[in-house]
């Protein structure tokens, strides 16, 4: 079956070749794929890749595929919150290996856990904010035996979030120790072998990854859970939405994941094709670097909300793509403002001026645009050009693969950028965590998982807020202190929020079981 899957990713630079069948045990998917730059679960961030490494690789707990508001048991069976909320105690799955036949035990899941803090890079930050560092692994990150893990936390974090933002995140995937380790170059502790490895106890194994081109998935036969229905997943990387279309209608692919909203109106009116959408935990967003001349003052920040014309570009480049969504905490969370409340502004391009002049931007002001390959960035970027012209600024639009806008990006190398951020629970707190609080913003920091740190914006004061708000007990006062950070936020906060993503994912007919919410897509639930 490989054979033909490799068959296939030979085929991604013709595709136009005569129509086939995709084979019957292989998923074939068109993605733009480009922002992949390793699969090292202490390093990855991107939404690609994060989603391929979930389906890949088990973590703790697993969400609910019927319920996106619940995790279940994945690596752990159960687990037990002490009474004063600050201990949680897992225990592991009994008698499970690794493809490697090394064995899996909580004693490889502890260390999974110390290797993301020691390695520090951007997903440590999953840990970090709940009060484990390098330094306190040993002491707060135990294994007394082969099926006990206990996580001890600083403070008594709601429960419900630990579960979702650590157990249920990419930095409790347990990794094969003994594996890595044999092939560690410089103490990077596989840093580098996992750039293109997974080494892990999942449904799937990676078996390829050509950056840009093709990256392959195949079952892993000694899964100790229900056998995934595909041999092979294999995910091909076609940029261009049109080409996306072209493939699926003619049989070459068996699921498009970028197609526009013509296409989407297009391919969704054929019998042989059926479209899914949900509701994505993703915000889209100009991204201001606030170390940048003008971002300073958080009027011209202001400025920025008025020069989209949100209404024309819901009803035209994001229609069937994104719901219109100005806070930094997206629908469906809890503490999220109602879809009224979250979109407070119009096009409006004499306040701009009037605010723009309060701040002290000159007229013909000049600002870089940086953006990437996804569809709907260059109407983006084009649309804000034109509006901000109108108020007397003149912005220059570049753009470029994803992989190097992210780079530019977490660099803090940018003026303006369109960017996109999804969080991992359904929780105010996740965007809040990100978009607003900063623990540090020190250029040599490097917080590159902090979309707050990217654009180099701190204050104490909203640091102090969203943790009052994250500790707060009392569930009512705790969903209003996140209303009025979300109010407060819109008038003066660091980025401009534009949009919450809905994913519009167009397969044949013939494939079966695509299941998908918010938080994770199921491949292992997927047959033909």
């Amino acid at each position: 079956m490989l054979t033909s899957a490799l068959a296939l990713a030979g085929a991604t630079a013709m595709p136009f070749a005569a129509a086939a069948q995709t084979p019957p045990n292989v998923m074939v998917m068109a993605w733009n794929i480009d922002a992949i730059s390793t699969f090292d679960p202490a390093q990855v961030g991107e939404v690609v890749t994060v989603e391929l490494l979930v389906n890949t690789c088990d973590r703790l707990m697993e969400y609910d595929p019927e319920d996106e508001t619940n995790v279940i048991p994945g690596l752990a069976e159960s687990y037990e919150v002490s009474e004063d909320g600050t201990t949680i105690t897992f225990t592991m799955r009994e008698g499970i290996t690794f493809p490697s036949g090394n064995p899996a035990t909580a004693q490889e899941m502890m260390w999974s856990l110390h290797r993301v803090l020691n390695v520090g890079l951007g997903a440590a930050a999953a840990l970090t904010e709940y009060g484990f560092t390098a330094e306190n692994a040993a002491e707060r990150i135990t294994a007394p035996d082969d099926r006990t893990l206990v996580m001890q936390f600083d403070q008594p974090y709601p429960a419900s979030l630990l579960l979702q933002a650590i157990a249920a995140y990419p930095v409790a995937i347990m990794l094969d120790r003994d594996t890595i380790l044999e092939n560690e170059v410089n103490d990077d502790l596989g840093n580098q072998y996992l750039a293109t490895h997974t080494e892990c106890v999942g449904p799937y194994r990676l078996e390829r990854w050509n950056p840009g081109e093709v990256v392959i998935l195949e079952r892993n036969d000694d899964y100790w859970g229900e056998a995934p229905g595909m041999q092979t997943i294999l995910v091909r990387h076609v940029a261009e939405a049109g080409t996306q279309r072209l493939m699926l209608t003619s049989g070459d692919i068996d699921i498009a994941r970028d197609l526009t909203p013509e296409d989407i109106a297009d391919v969704g009116a054929r019998d042989d094709v059926e479209v899914v959408t949900t509701m994505k935990p993703q915000l889209t967003y100009l991204a201001l670097n606030n170390e940048f001349g003008p971002f300073t003052d958080p009027r011209a920040r202001l400025a920025l909300r008025y020069l989209l014309d949100y209404d024309a570009m819901g009803n035209s480049f994001l229609r069937n793509i994104g719901v219109i969504r100005q806070s930094p905490v997206q629908l469906g969370a809890f503490g999220a403002l109602s879809e009224e409340e979250g979109r407070p502004f119009a096009l409006d391009v004499d306040r701009a001026r009037e605010l723009l002049a309060e701040a002290g931007v000159e007229e013909g002001t000049s600002i870089s645009l940086i953006l990437g390959t996804h569809p709907y960035s260059m109407p983006i970027g084009q649309h804000f050009q034109e509006n901000a012209a109108a108020a007397g600024l003149n912005v220059s639009v570049e753009r470029m693969a994803n992989a190097q806008l992210f780079s530019r990006i977490r660099g803090r190398e940018f003026e303006m950028g369109v960017m996109s951020w999804q969080t991992s629970v359904g929780d105010a707190h996740g965007m809040a965590s990100r978009q607003i609080y900063n623990p540090d913003n020190a250029a040599e920091a490097q917080l590159t998982q902090y979309p707050s740190w990217r654009s180099a914006y701190f204050s104490e004061e909203y640091n102090q807020r969203v943790m009052e708000a994250l500790l707060e007990p009392d569930t009512d006062t705790r969903e209003e202190m996140y209303h009025q950070l979300q109010l407060d936020q819109m008038q003066e906060g660091p980025q401009v929020f534009m949009f919450q993503t809905t994913q519009n994912v167009a397969h044949r007919a013939e494939l079966q079981g695509w299941t998908a919410h918010g938080f994770k897509a199921f491949y292992n639930q997927v047959t033909k």
